[in-house]
């Protein structure tokens, strides 16, 4: 976090401004008192800082409550709060103590009964059991019950109580039933299969069948199984298995007009790394290029000069000016990369964004340098967006980058004497055009992309970037809030492989990703994935990935949570014994082998498939990733982790006010028990 220099005295607010007593007269005939001099102290020393200090010091009350995560940085705030597992005991106590008193708010999954209900129900046995089950996570907020929001887990016991698995008496509070899961997953995340387990009454043999009925079809219940009184699903889990599903556009390399394109070269130049990074990147070494002329430069031929040469600065200047400030931290701005996939604005046009699909008469006009059918030579001439007033003045007080959207006014002049177009007093027609043209241009990036056929050899580079996190290693740069030195970063994977051959689907080749590991942090999982594809497409050494276990601070961005699944947990420990010793059921999903996979395609593949044809998640994701201009990402480069360090990398982090290492995009999701998000 930036320093704030011991000569700067910024002025204090209105409200903190020491004052005078007016009842002893003016100050200059009163006293001197003690009190008095501890104000001129801190009005001397001017700094928030000293004032507090002087408050703390006097006792004084008077300041009210203060924001302390405003006075420090984010993660000096984090690491002086108490861990996650204290934080929701804290708050369940609280909420606890609120329902004593009759002030808490029933939690969403609540189903309500009358006390005489309660009353009447007949107490039935209760047993310890493994529930198995599959799931959606798309529009849950995760699969951990939450009070006030929709979760999986909450539904599930809604189910349950429906069923009559879990009594009246206890159909407000999961608690009461010992509810622990093996896997929490984050918001939007899917599972083929998790368990939980808790205490239900099963007496009824169809007693899954009662619990599915109650259950929308992203959820299903595989099976029961009893387990003896202590087992816990989240602590006889052995390991657990994960898939994520990526479009192998995916691992293209950064177009060589976008700012990651450019750094790239620039500081493999710098380092004398040139040849080298060509040799990484040789199998898609002409694939831009190719593009350009295939698809883009016919586009481009057909537009007016004045309009393609707003488009390209819109394309690879405007949203990522090296001039503007960034005002989030890197991983905020990857955070927000799946909102970020709004049409380009063009030299910081406020947006005012048309329909995508949206074709008006000014468009095709300036696009196509076209006519419509039923217009006339001189309707054209007033029409055509080209058409600026010569002599109309700039306000001398408008920015130099801000457009100003002028009254369109006839122009008689042939179009070749109109006069330059003069980017910054556009009319609302052309700028509309610019728009309806850069949406043409991204949609043709976009068909090229999703014609890409990944080379054996790229895949292969992927293997290896993937291999490089099997065994123990050190993961505090793929987590939250985690540092070098935190032994519970560090984690067991035991696998981590990509498919023998990627699929197609709905004209886009995706490749399945599976990694076989003990145990994941919140967002691990998304990070790892996050770096191999990144080093790939960017021609990084994988020594890279190996680099980032040790005791550096590498800004690693989590890619889409929508391919993300958890596959199945595995529980060979408990099995060896539950059969001889316990005399239990295996908890294991292979009889139901047939119904996953038809769930998994139905609700998971196929929503995973459909959300990305629909909102291009992956590839506003890479793009804006491309274009960030701080040079938190760098270490991507030839140049390695040096390359994020200097002036212009603790300016970017001044600018901030926080080291860019990690933001969790203010979900305040929990980790209690280690889940991947």
């Amino acid at each position: 976090m930036a320093q704030e220099s011991s000569e700067t005295k910024p002025s204090l607010p209105m409200d903190a401004q020491p004052t005078q007593d007016v009842s002893q007269g003016p100050a200059e005939s009163s006293a001197s008192t003690p009190a008095d001099e501890g104000k001129q102290q801190y009005r001397d020393a001017g700094t928030r800082g000293n004032k507090r200090k002087w408050q703390q010091k006097k006792g004084s009350d008077k300041s009210g409550p203060r924001n302390k995560r405003k006075d420090i940085g984010r993660g000096e705030y984090f690491r002086e709060q108490p861990d996650k597992r204290q934080r929701n005991e804290e708050a369940q106590a609280k909420r606890l103590r609120l329902e004593a008193e009759g002030k808490a708010d029933d939690p969403v999954y609540a189903v309500k009964f009358s006390k005489d209900e309660i009353e009447e129900e007949e107490r039935r046995p209760k047993r310890k059991v493994a529930v198995m089950m599959g799931y959606s996570g798309s529009g849950y907020k995760g699969m951990q019950v939450m009070p006030d929001q929709k979760t999986i887990e909450g539904d599930l016991f809604a189910a349950f109580v429906k069923a009559g698995a879990i009594s009246k008496a206890n159909a407000n509070d999961p608690k009461k039933s010992g509810l622990v899961r093996c896997a929490r997953t984050d918001k939007g995340v899917h599972a083929a299969g998790n368990v939980i387990s808790l205490k239900l009454i099963i007496e009824d043999e169809d007693v899954v069948e009662k619990i599915n009925s109650h259950l929308s079809s992203q959820i299903r219940v595989w099976g029961i199984e009893r387990t003896t009184g202590s087992f816990s699903a989240y602590q006889a889990v052995d390991s657990r298995w994960y898939e994520y599903l990526i479009p192998t556009y995916s691992f293209l390399p950064p177009h060589p007009k976008s700012f990651m394109g450019k750094k790239l070269v620039e500081l493999a130049d710098e380092v004398g790394d040139r040849e080298a990074y060509e040799s990484r990147q040789e199998e898609v070494a002409n694939y831009w290029s190719e593009v350009d002329e295939k698809y883009i430069k016919p586009a481009l031929e057909k537009m007016k000069p004045w309009v393609r040469d707003l488009v390209e600065k819109a394309l690879w200047e405007s949203d990522t000016d090296p001039e503007a400030p960034n005002e989030k931290t890197n991983e905020a701005a990857a955070e927000d990369a799946a909102d970020m996939a709004q049409p380009v604005k063009v030299a910081g046009e406020k947006s005012n964004a048309a329909d995508p699909n949206e074709k008006t008469e000014e468009a095709a006009i300036v696009i196509n340098g076209t006519k419509p059918a039923n217009q006339t030579e001189a309707q054209q001439v007033s029409a055509d967006p080209m058409d600026v007033d010569a002599t109309q003045e700039k306000p001398s007080d408008a920015p130099v980058d801000e457009m100003q959207v002028t009254e369109d006014k006839p122009n008689p002049t042939a179009e070749d004497d109109l006069p330059p177009v003069d980017p910054n007093h556009l009319t609302l027609a052309q700028k509309r055009a610019i728009e309806s043209a850069v949406k043409k241009v991204k949609a043709l990036y976009m068909e090229a992309k999703k014609a890409y056929r990944i080379p054996e050899k790229r895949l292969e580079r992927l293997r290896e970037a993937l291999d490089a996190y099997t065994g123990t290693r050190n993961f505090h740069n793929y987590t939250v809030r985690k540092s070098f030195k935190d032994a519970s970063s560090k984690r067991h994977i035991k696998s981590f492989k990509a498919a023998d051959k990627p699929i197609i689907i709905a004209d886009t080749e995706w490749i399945s990703l599976k990694v076989h590991g003990q145990s994941f942090m919140m967002h691990q999982i998304r990070k790892m994935v996050g770096m191999a594809a990144l080093v790939v497409r960017c021609g990084c050494p994988v020594e890279r990935i190996r680099e980032s276990f040790g005791n550096v601070e590498l800004a690693i961005p989590k890619v889409p949570g929508l391919g993300l699944l958890l596959e199945r947990p595995v529980f060979d420990s408990y099995n060896a014994k539950a059969a001889d010793k316990f005399g239990r059921e295996k908890i294991d999903f292979s009889r139901w082998e047939k119904e996953i996979q038809e769930f998994k395609q139905r609700e998971i593949y196929d929503r995973i498939f459909r959300e990305e044809e629909e909102s291009n998640q992956f590839n506003a994701f890479f793009a804006h990733i491309d274009g960030y201009r701080d040079p938190f990402f760098l270490y991507l480069s030839s140049k390695g982790v040096a390359a994020t360090q200097g002036p212009e990398a603790e300016a970017a982090r001044a600018k901030t006010m926080n080291k860019p290492v990690e933001y969790d995009g203010g979900s305040g999701e929990s980790d209690v028990e280690g889940g991947e998000g």
